[in-house]
């Protein structure tokens, strides 16, 4: 448990970065730097190009690494330090005046920090699919691993509006992103040594496997379950990306404000006065006291994710093994991600004033996608297993930096097509609340019925993904006799 505590905080360390990308980049890049929706969609899509030959090539090279601390591990450790620094200039407004210079700084800044992402998360991730071949522990690794992930998440979803509130000199909000980014940056660092120091790799290629990348990629591309995750990521990340930051503007140009505020006073959290006790010295220093409806939104937003967050905090925990175990990983993703789109899409239905339905909604959204979530990265190293099963190679890396791949893809594209459905509705930034109507009704389509299509074609994605319970039983029993015997 120990070990697999240490590997956790890897995802949590990732989910600092991974996380505030896909909530607050699109908003940073509109009201921070004010740039146009559409622009900020370019700049996340540029990266992408960029991910199409970075992500293969870490793969090849972290499969090809050969070290006295294994293949994988190493790269976490080279690349920590780069990781954040790259994390905190994402987030830094350098100031500049001219909208084209923002938009370049924007963009390379954006594109290093993705690539340094590859470097470090790709062979995180493999090395997750080589600490053992054993199925439940498997996906007992995976689930503490997000649960982690899941930590992560309630403390940047919730908390990082309140603390650039707390940390910003005046109106200006700049000075409280860089301080919030250096923050997390900070913790980060530390946890990905721990990764380094804790973990161990047990899993290696067959003996005598010869390097060869033509046959890797001829692998791993001919490999029907890879397709099928390729597409399951590409479009979970979609959404993902799409409704995280589409909510931010929901909250903020959508929600009654005035009613969001009497809900946040009914649960404790609003005071026109400051108050004498312990309790509320807490919240105040964490940026999750409000004084007025006009601030309403920054803390209603991060309690609204912070209670997604704890459910799926107690998913994760107490559903993904418990499902996946009786029903197969397969079969629980599938009605999992089906009832996450569902209740996606009812987000189009409440009014402006019912807070209390988008939480109950925010609770059984979360509690459907829980189990899905360590359930993807078991799902990719079973693939690992099948490439190696059939083929008699195994390039875990390689299969790894697709998937890693088509998340960055998502988590760009959700953003991209985000920013263009925001000018293409007539948001304009810098104004806060004070949107057309057409504007207001393009921000609850991008965070209910839009992202909901996408979960299905997830959903669709899984139906041709081969490798059933039975099916991976059988597979891992005569991995586990080939490896024995060195039968290659």
């Amino acid at each position: 448990m120990a070990e697999k505590i240490g590997y956790g905080l890897g995802d949590c360390s990732a989910n600092l970065v991974f996380q505030m990308m896909m909530i607050y980049q699109t908003k940073f890049y509109t009201d921070v730097f004010g740039l146009e929706g559409a622009i900020a969609g370019t700049v996340m899509l540029v990266a992408r190009i960029v991910d199409a030959f970075v992500d293969p090539t870490v793969g090849i090279l972290s499969d090809r690494t050969n070290s006295r601390w294994g293949k994988y591990r190493p790269w976490v450790l080279w690349t920590a330090l780069p990781f954040m620094v790259f994390y905190v200039l994402a987030f830094y407004n350098p100031g500049i005046e001219d909208k084209g210079l923002v938009a370049l700084y924007a963009t390379i800044s954006y594109t290093l920090l993705m690539t340094m992402y590859s470097f470090n998360n790709t062979p995180y991730s493999s090395l997750g699919g080589v600490m053992s071949a054993d199925i439940k522990e498997r996906t007992s690794i995976t689930s503490v691993r997000f649960v982690f992930s899941t930590i992560a998440q309630f403390v940047v979803q919730g908390l990082t509006l309140p603390l650039v509130g707390k940390f910003s000199e005046g109106a200006d909000k700049a000075h409280g992103w860089l301080c919030t980014i250096s923050l997390f940056a900070a913790v980060g660092f530390v946890f990905l040594l721990v990764v380094f120091f804790s973990s161990k790799e047990r899993i290696t290629p067959p003996a005598g496997q010869k390097n060869d990348t033509r046959q890797d990629i001829k692998d791993v591309f001919s490999s029907v379950p890879w397709r099928s995750m390729f597409v399951l990521t590409l479009f979970v990340f979609i959404t993902l990306a799409m409704w995280g930051s589409a909510m931010n503007y929901y909250f903020e140009n959508y929600v009654d404000s005035a009613a969001l505020y009497a809900f946040l006073d009914n649960i404790g959290l609003a005071y026109a006065e400051p108050v004498d006790s312990v309790g509320y010295s807490i919240l105040n220093a964490f940026g999750l006291i409000v004084n007025s409806p006009d601030k309403a939104y920054e803390v209603g937003f991060g309690v609204f994710n912070m209670v997604g967050a704890i459910v799926q905090f107690f998913g994760v925990i107490f559903l993904s093994e418990f499902l996946a175990a009786k029903y197969g990983k397969k079969r629980t993703f599938i009605v999992c991600l089906a009832l996450t789109a569902v209740f996606t899409a009812m987000f189009y239905f409440p009014a402006k004033d019912n807070i209390g339905l988008m939480f109950a909604l925010n609770f059984l959204k979360s509690l459907a996608y829980a189990p899905t979530v360590p359930l993807l990265w078991a799902m990719i190293a079973d693939v690992a297993d099948h490439s190696e099963y059939i083929h008699y190679r195994r390039a875990t890396g390689f299969v790894f930096a697709g998937v890693v791949f088509a998340l960055k893809a998502g988590l760009g594209v959700g953003g991209a097509i985000l920013g263009f459905l925001l000018s293409g509705f007539g948001y304009v930034s810098g104004v806060g609340s004070a949107q057309t109507e057409t504007a207001v009704h393009g921000i609850v389509l991008s965070s209910s019925l839009i992202p909901a299509a996408c979960f299905f074609v997830g959903v669709i994605a899984l139906l041709f993904y081969p490798i059933s319970k039975e099916y991976n039983e059988k597979m891992q029993a005569e991995l586990k006799v080939r490896r024995s015997r060195n039968d290659y």
